[in-house]
């Protein structure tokens, strides 16, 4: 891309039009989507508003947190959890590998829900 960047340096893109003619096609050119909005399922929100899936949302209770924590929410009770669950922790105890391993599972489901909320095209 940056020899075209190079190429078109010079080159007068409004040349041979009347000084109207060129800011009409400038507006029409430099408009944006701001009369639109992002999805709902692209953020993170709410309750009851729809966008969480129902994994989504059964992993925040795993992890006991409200519908609209954010991110960095989920990552502090994952750790605390984690830690708290760890097998090398509690060795031995079958219910906290158990709940470790449901701990990592919400986590999963969550990571993957905001890689795709926050992923943006190269």
């Amino acid at each position: 891309m940056h020899h075209a960047g190079e190429y078109n340096r010079g080159w007068n893109y409004f040349e041979g039009l009347s000084a109207e003619e060129a800011a009409e096609r400038e507006a029409a050119e430099t408009r944006t989507a701001d009369g639109y909005t992002d999805p709902k399922h692209y953020a993170w929100a709410g309750s009851g508003d729809g966008s969480r899936s129902r994994d989504e949302m059964r992993a925040l209770e795993v992890l006991d947190l409200e519908p609209d924590a954010t991110f960095e929410d989920v990552r502090a009770a994952w750790r605390r959890m984690a830690k708290a669950n760890h097998p090398d922790v509690r060795p031995g105890d079958k219910d906290a590998a158990k709940r470790f391993q449901g701990v990592q599972a919400a986590y999963e489901v969550l990571k993957a829900a905001e890689d795709q909320r926050t992923w943006k095209p190269a």
